[in-house]
């Protein structure tokens, strides 16, 4: 599979520097330094930070909504993970005009639960209004305590996101990766490996994060121990191409037995690596080498 979907992070003086790629259509170079943050495309359309909900381990799925998920390829065997293997997948990405923030910027904004109230005064967010209720949801998620044996963090700023990923990996040479479709608006349908096949990331552990719902970009991140990650070379039934990440989980012992996972493969907790696509606007880090 060609890298040209890696992005290459540089951690320096002049700040961070994140590129996917040459610019041209559809590739994305993100600069933060000292005149604050810069997004391009490739292309004169403004690119969002989307919001998606994070990977709970203790979520416990119901007889519901296995039935009316059972067509779905949400979770896989590692053993599937091979060219020709053929899923039936949606690759969604959502909405959003959240844009990143220099870190000076975030760092001088409240960013905590009990100053909702300035906060909504300092973005003019009503009070009682939908996007009120999900910034106050990203502010108590981001609060709770983290999980027996996770290492979480809401990264306020692309710097910060970089910092806690490099700390987490212990590497300042890291790369960040993200599923990318070449078409808009893609339905549910099959997917195939492509001969080109699957390329494994380096490391045993990743950091995740997922883009949350807020007045500027903010990303929850969280450490993925016992971790493969890879990126996955899908051509979808109407000609659409996707470069996909995929995680998959080594050692399952933790998580809820009622885990829609575990009764999707009908495997058991700790028996066998269990892997999953990550919707776009999730961004995984793993060490370069």
């Amino acid at each position: 599979m060609s890298d040209k979907k890696v992005a290459s992070v540089v951690v320096g003086k002049g700040g961070v520097h994140v590129n996917a790629g040459k610019r041209k259509s559809g590739h994305t170079s993100v600069d933060v330094g000292h005149k604050g943050v810069t997004v391009s495309t490739g292309t004169k359309k403004k690119t969002t930070v989307n919001a998606a909900p994070g990977f709970f381990y203790s979520y416990a799925a119901t007889e519901t909504q296995i039935h009316d998920n059972r067509n779905v390829a949400v979770f896989f065997l590692e053993k599937d993970l091979r060219p020709g293997t053929r899923m039936n997948l949606h690759f969604t990405r959502t909405s959003s005009n959240a844009a990143f923030l220099p870190r000076s910027v975030a760092n001088s904004i409240p960013f905590s639960s009990k100053r909702l109230t300035d906060i909504l005064s300092l973005f003019s967010v009503l009070s009682d209004s939908p996007e009120a209720e999900a910034l106050e949801k990203t502010l108590r998620e981001c609060e709770e305590p983290a999980s027996a044996g996770e290492t979480r963090y809401c990264a306020t700023s692309l710097e910060s996101m970089v910092d806690f990923s490099s700390a987490s990996l212990g590497t300042r040479d890291v790369l960040a990766v993200s599923t990318e479709v070449s078409k808009k608006g893609t339905p549910r349908q099959a997917y195939t490996i492509t001969p080109s096949g699957v390329q494994r990331l380096v490391g045993s552990k990743a950091v995740a994060c997922h883009a949350q719902p807020f007045a500027y970009a903010v990303f929850y991140c969280h450490v993925t121990h016992a971790t493969k990650a890879y990126l996955v070379s899908l051509a979808g039934q109407d000609g659409a191409k996707v470069d996909a990440v995929v995680v998959c989980h080594t050692d399952t012992s933790g998580w809820n037995p009622k885990h829609l996972a575990f009764q999707f493969l009908q495997v058991k907790p700790g028996t066998v690596p269990v892997c999953h696509f990550l919707p776009q606007d999730h961004i995984v880090w793993a060490p370069r080498r």
